[in-house]
């Protein structure tokens, strides 16, 4: 029996062989998905017609279309991809294993990548209409647009667009759009007064062609036909801005959206799913005018305060696209003189697209752990910790991101900015942008003299240039590198011929996707320099915890002591060494440039739900919970579906699974799915440690670890980790005197203070803790014999450890 890891020591030839060809040349059976959330997370994200339902077939396309970004990748490294993500191995991320296939070569690079950085609204929008999560610094020295400059706004679309209201229904359709009724309002309740207000706001708001706009053929005018496409809306944000930072207030924009398709037609880019229609662009657009231009106009608003508001109106039309969320992170300087007004901003209201985190540095956090420092930027540092630890109490934001300690990208600014101004680093074949090079040539030279030059992702664990950059990232997963089911083996005693096939398997899904990564990063992209600059990936395991019990029998306390897990350890830092060895020499092949980040840990949320994995670096969070999950579509009152309802929401009804309507997202419901995490199933017992079982103190050395180990000195990204801290265990001085002592001491952590039994604010959670009974209670309601094989209750009970056998 063997505990330990098996080393992959020696000298490697003169013809360098990258792998050990553990994952073989004969296509090896697919993994299965996790029964219930993880075929719900399957089918909704993952699976297409052709796959049909298996993920060997997504093996085979996204393992197609990624060796055919580079001709030389021989077939042997390609059986062995295959074999690798058709395992679970190497889980990739669900952008690639969404995507991929032979088109590959053929599409922009921003549907590949997670992870992005935007320094104007209209990049920023650009990218997250490709899905992208992007980052955005509003310090003082990088918001540089006036929108109180910006052009008078005019909307066209032509009656005969199929969705231009005539009749009741279409104005209601509209009213409820724009929120000017109710949510719940019906065709039966849309009485007169609300028609005619309805029928009021759109002649105001939008006229049927250029002609009616009254501003055809007068001087300033610019009249511009947005495109059907992601670039077309791009576009036409890029030329409001641009007209902004050149003061067009005494101008006018004629913007026509006549030739946007109509709601709800398949993107064909979107694997089918809705488009979003004009209606959506031209709601974002409104509120600009309405809630930024105008205000700014009236009473005069800060240019940070001004982008923030732009960006988050339009992440709202990327959030009902059906696409994904609008994910963004939203930083700010601790220096800045209005960084007390962002603090707050979240607790205000209105402002929930983005994450939002304090900028902070050594400085920052000798301040305010030195009472007796003096000076105006010694009170201003300890007020700013005191108000957002205050506005973090209550709503969970903002956070404090250390910014010194990212790696820092500022080499290569004096070329960003030579670069921006020939509008080279925001080009593709599908994008180019032609009216605002300027503004982008004056931004990238503040940035190269900006405090903090770099930001990071939304979940945290990407640090990216300002002025915009990206990572491409995966995961692999060890435990699924097993030969043998996991649940087969004696946890820690593993057979020496198992443990030498899994381990093999391990190191070379773990070359395999670093390997995966830099292939995507040849593709045509918008930041196209900045890749060849710094050519970026991010590589990191998921399952942690479930790998540690399995292979080498420890659980999360045991974890923490270094002597006892040493072997834990010793492997994580052999594979942190592996994949920045390979990084490096397959650049060199490649004659492309050393990567400046390798290794990182994701979130992990998609491709650790496709097998009931711990995701990323985070304990489990509960051991049985439900996993609420969006679906367009809503039940009436009488039983019957709206049209439009995605086919699987009234399929998962039927056999009795939980399914609510939501009402701050109008047109879509959520279904409940029970889950009992894989890590329960593994004969743990009672040494499962959930996140509120974990003291805070023990997940801040288990990042600490994390970081040491995995990330490493150098070309490493960070962890992203989110640290629940639960109000009925800690005051508000205790929670400030455990951000203070830990936060200085890791590159970024989320800390979230949670109470018992709240959402904090929202609708819902994506997962809600029930007890056993309840779900015992939820289980027995559901008719679905391949979900209740996993999830009953005799099976909750002895995977709990009280078997009642």
């Amino acid at each position: 029996m063997d505990g330990g890891f098996s080393l992959s020591g020696g000298v490697r030839a003169s013809v360098r062989t990258p792998f050990e060809g553990a994952f073989g040349l004969s296509p090896l059976p697919a993994r299965s998905l996790d029964r219930g959330m993880g075929e719900a997370v399957g089918r909704r994200t993952v699976f297409r017609p052709d796959d049909h339902g298996d993920f060997g077939h997504v093996a085979d396309r996204v393992a197609r279309g990624n060796t055919m970004l580079l001709p030389a990748v021989g077939a042997h490294e390609a059986a062995q991809l295959r074999n690798a993500i058709a395992t679970g191995a190497l889980l990739t991320s669900g952008r690639h294993l969404q995507h991929g296939d032979a088109t590959q070569s053929t599409r922009n690079m921003e549907m590949f990548t997670n992870c992005a950085t935007a320094i104007c609204s209209f990049a920023k929008f650009y990218l997250l209409l490709n899905g992208s999560g992007v980052g955005r610094a509003y310090d003082d020295e990088l918001c540089v647009v006036d929108w109180a400059q910006a052009p008078e706004l005019c909307f066209v679309l032509s009656p005969t667009h199929p969705d231009y209201p005539h009749d009741r229904a279409g104005l209601l359709r509209f009213g409820l759009d724009m929120q000017i009724v109710p949510w719940d309002t019906t065709i039966e309740t849309f009485d007169t007064g609300m028609e005619a207000q309805v029928r009021a706001f759109l002649a105001a708001s939008v006229v049927p062609d250029v002609a009616a706009s009254g501003r055809a053929g007068r001087p300033g005018t610019v009249v511009h036909v947005i495109e059907d496409s992601r670039e077309g809306w791009g576009k036409a944000v890029e030329m409001i801005e641009a007209m902004a930072f050149r003061g067009s207030a005494d101008r006018a924009l004629v913007l026509d959206l006549s030739a946007i398709r109509c709601a709800g037609s398949p993107i064909a880019g979107m694997q089918g799913r809705p488009a979003s229609g004009p209606i959506s662009l031209l709601r974002g657009l409104l509120n600009i005018r309405a809630h930024v231009i105008a205000p700014a106009r009236d009473t005069g608003m800060p240019l940070w305060e001004q982008a923030l508001r732009v960006d988050h109106y339009l992440s709202v039309e990327v959030q009902v696209g059906g696409a994904r969320r609008a994910a963004r992170m939203a930083t700010k300087s601790w220096r800045d003189a209005e960084v007390l007004r962002f603090i707050r901003a979240k607790e205000e209201g209105g402002l929930w697209t983005a994450n939002h985190s304090v900028m902070v540095d050594a400085e920052f956090w000798h301040f305010v752990n030195s009472p007796a420092a003096v000076g105006p930027l010694a009170g201003h540092a300890r007020a700013v910790f005191a108000e957002a630890t205050r506005c973090a109490w209550i709503n969970g934001e903002p956070g404090f991101i250390n910014g010194d300690r990212l790696e820092d990208s500022r080499t290569g600014s004096a070329r960003l900015k030579k670069i921006h101004e020939d509008g080279r680093d925001f080009r593709s074949r599908r994008y180019q942008a032609t009216e605002a090079a300027t503004l982008l040539a004056d931004l990238a030279g503040r940035a190269a003299q900006a405090h903090f030059p770099v930001t990071t992702n939304p979940c945290g664990e990407i640090t990216l240039h300002v002025t915009g950059g990206y990572c491409v990232i995966g995961d692999f997963a060890p435990l699924l590198a097993c030969p043998v089911p996991p649940e087969d083996v004696t946890p820690g005693h593993v057979p020496h011929d198992v443990a030498d096939v899994w381990d093999a398997r391990v190191r070379d899904s773990v070359r395999l996707g670093v390997r995966f990564l830099l292939r995507a990063n040849r593709m045509d992209a918008l930041y196209g320099e900045e890749v060849r600059r710094t050519n970026r990936i991010g590589i990191g395991p998921t399952g942690l915890h479930e790998w540690a019990w399995v292979r080498f029998g420890l659980d999360f306390h045991d974890l923490l002591d270094e002597a006892r897990s040493a072997p834990f350890w010793s492997a994580v830092r052999e594979l942190s060494t592996i994949a920045k060895d390979e990084a490096n020499a397959y650049a060199r092949e490649t004659g492309t440039a050393q990567p400046v980040t390798v290794t990182t840990i994701k979130p992990a949320g998609t491709t650790s739900k496709l097998f009931g994995l711990t995701e990323g670096a985070h304990l489990p969070a509960r051991r049985q919970y439900l996993r609420w999950v969006q679906f367009k579509g809503v039940r009436r009152a009488d039983g019957t579906w709206e049209a439009g309802t995605d086919p699987l929401l009234p399929t998962y009804a039927r056999k009795g699974y939980p399914v609510r309507s939501l009402r701050s997202f109008p047109g879509m419901s959520i279904v409940g799915f029970p889950t009992v995490p894989l890590i329960q199933r593994l004969g743990m017992g009672e040494r499962v440690v959930t996140a509120p079982e974990a003291t805070p103190e023990e997940q801040y050395r288990w990042l600490e670890l994390l970081e040491k180990y995995w990330i490493g000195a150098t070309q490493g990204n960070q962890v992203s980790y989110t640290l629940k801290v639960y109000t009925d265990r800690h005051d508000l001085e205790g929670f400030r005197a455990m951000v203070a002592a830990h936060q200085p001491h890791v590159r970024c952590c989320a800390v979230l203070p949670s109470r018992p039994d709240s959402g904090l604010g929202y609708e819902y959670l994506p997962e809600e803790e029930v007890s056993a009974g309840k779900f015992a209670a939820i289980t027995a309601t559901i008719h679905d014999v391949e979900v209740q094989e996993v999830i009953d209750w005799t099976h909750l009970q002895c995977a709990s450890g009280v078997c009642p056998i």
